[in-house]
């Protein structure tokens, strides 16, 4: 603690976004450019170093938060920067891309603001790699085993960086054309420049670690093929089962999923296109979901040049506080949050673009067949049912449908060809160590076989109940009528479902653990989080 008066003395003060009109007219970070020192070090000397430090529970990587604090203060990067390194493989990722559920879990947060934890993680990293303090780091020696990673997004990553230092020969497998998944064609350009990723993609490669990209592991190679000729494999192909709006006229031209959407838009940064495919452009533009998601698209199309943009959310308006039964620090409050594409949108009319507790009835359509408005209805808050008399219009040209996802793609081939079995969400099922789970005669308890790890950091205030205490019923799992070869790990939303970056490293970093655990007999890789492990929610 370098100021014992800190948190008295200096306001919260976060790094300021550049003006609204200025980054509208370009696709570069929301701050790009903006001045991160002295501001951040003064703002760092907030932290009271508490004796119990509550924000390490709200991130689930277990981040040193109170140590590069006390050293972003002081100016010391070099040491900053190994401390924040030696929980996270990507703190420049998580840093801009991260809601920061550990600023929510500060102790200032009880009754006052919180440290601006978010910012002084994103300056560390982005210092360590100006000063040169991120070199590659290859192994001292091989192993002589191998490990196949299936997915380039941030849990593969995470895993296959940990594994290739500690030794093992690592192949990241991605269908796409470019590694990155989710942070290469799912996050826009003004959330996170696509060079961060090309950086530690190319230190990997430095490192050892090889990929392949445009390669349909479950298509035209087969997994269990890739399974043979690996000592290892891990499974990390994200949760990318699109939900669907079932309503009349979704069929509609001018109704697209948002991801494909955004990736049209990514590919256009990268080159591949010189217009996207599908833009907003002197379009009348509607949102339907209310995550992270529908944000991204809200910003895409504000800088497409939309003719006008509403978003949708089914939930009521959160409050501006914390309300009494979400508990301080164990859960991650619903408040009224304005993101950057909200606050963009909003422009000096000050109005927000999104309408809370409504539901799309239908769609209305041209004699072309394109989408020329969105019929709507409010709902009641609690069982979301439709109010009468409520019923209204939205122009619509474009329509993106962002209600996130339900599990691993369907149809990949992977399940069959590995025989893996899908829990209750949908996730592919894996036990206390990260391993596919065989399959089992319907009805046997999908618990069985979780290690104490488990149990260990649901009673720290993360997860569910500990082995051998009470929990809800569990439906039986679906199987394929095949146990999974051995060796198969699960990492990422794969297993866990739609989930933040910071679980998914967490997720890569764990399954990193049990895999090398396999390979050697023991492994020194931490493993920050349990299969079951899951934020706490009122």
């Amino acid at each position: 603690m370098t100021d014992p008066r800190g948190f008295l003395s200096i306001p919260r003060r976060p790094i300021p976004p550049r003006p609204v009109e200025e980054r509208l007219g370009d696709w570069r970070e929301v701050y790009a450019g903006q001045a991160l020192l002295p501001l951040v070090s003064e703002q760092a000397k907030r932290c009271m170093d508490c004796g119990i430090p509550f924000c390490h529970s709200g991130c689930p990587l277990g981040n040193l938060i109170p140590e590069w604090n006390a050293y972003a203060s002081r100016g010391d990067w070099r040491a900053a920067a190994e401390r924040l390194h030696a929980t996270n493989n990507f703190p420049e990722f998580t840093g801009r891309l991260c809601p920061a559920p550990c600023e929510d879990a500060c102790v200032l947060a009880i009754n006052a603001d919180p440290v601006t934890i978010k910012n002084v993680e994103q300056t560390i990293a982005d210092e360590a790699w100006e000063r040169g303090y991120t070199p590659p780091q290859p192994p001292q020696r091989l192993s002589g085993k191998t490990v196949a990673v299936i997915g380039s997004g941030p849990a593969g990553l995470a895993a296959a960086q940990q594994l290739t230092r500690t030794g093992h020969t690592v192949v990241v497998y991605e269908r796409d054309d470019r590694p990155g998944g989710l942070l290469r064609y799912g996050i826009p350009e003004f959330k996170m420049e696509k060079h961060h990723v090309d950086r530690r993609i190319e230190q990997m490669r430095e490192e050892g670690t090889k990929f392949r990209t445009g390669v349909d592991v479950g298509g035209e190679l087969d997994a269990a093929e890739l399974r043979r000729r690996h000592d290892a494999l891990i499974v990390a192909v994200g949760a990318t089962e699109r939900r669907e709006l079932p309503v009349p006229g979704r069929r509609l031209d001018g109704i697209h999923q948002a991801m494909d959407y955004l990736t049209y838009a990514n590919r256009v940064r990268e080159g591949d296109y010189a217009a996207p495919p599908v833009s907003a452009e002197g379009r009348h533009t509607v949102i339907v979901g209310g995550g992270d998601t529908a944000s991204d698209c809200l910003g895409t199309v504000l800088r497409q040049g939309a003719l006008s943009a509403v978003q949708l959310d089914i939930n009521p308006e959160p409050g501006e506080s914390r309300p009494d039964a979400q508990p301080w620090p164990v859960t991650h409050p619903k408040v009224y949050r304005i993101s950057h594409a909200h606050a963009e949108a909003r422009g000096r009319e000050g109005i927000d673009p999104r309408l809370f507790s409504s539901a799309t009835l239908h769609f209305e359509g041209d004699a072309e067949g394109r989408v020329r408005a969105l019929c709507l209805t409010e709902v009641e808050p609690a069982a979301r049912s439709p109010l009468p008399g409520t019923e209204r219009a939205l122009p619509a040209d474009l329509v993106l449908i962002a209600l996130g996802f339900s599990g691993p793609e369907q149809g990949s081939g992977l399940m069959e060809q590995l025989g893996l079995t899908v829990d209750e969400r949908g996730n592919f099922a894996r036990d206390g160590a990260f391993a596919a789970l065989p399959s089992r005669p319907c009805g046997r308890d999908a618990s069985a076989g979780r290690d104490a790890s488990a149990g260990r950091a649901a009673s720290a205030g993360r997860g569910s109940p500990a082995d051998g205490e009470s929990g809800p019923a569990r439906p039986p799992e679906r199987t394929t009528g095949q146990a999974p070869p051995d060796g198969v790990f699960i990492a990422g939303d794969a297993g866990r479902g739609q989930s933040l970056v910071v679980w998914a490293i967490a997720e890569g970093r764990a399954a990193a653990a049990a895999a090398d655990r396999y390979l050697s007999g023991s492994t020194v890789l931490p493993s920050p989080i349990a299969p079951r492990d899951r934020p706490l929610v009122a």
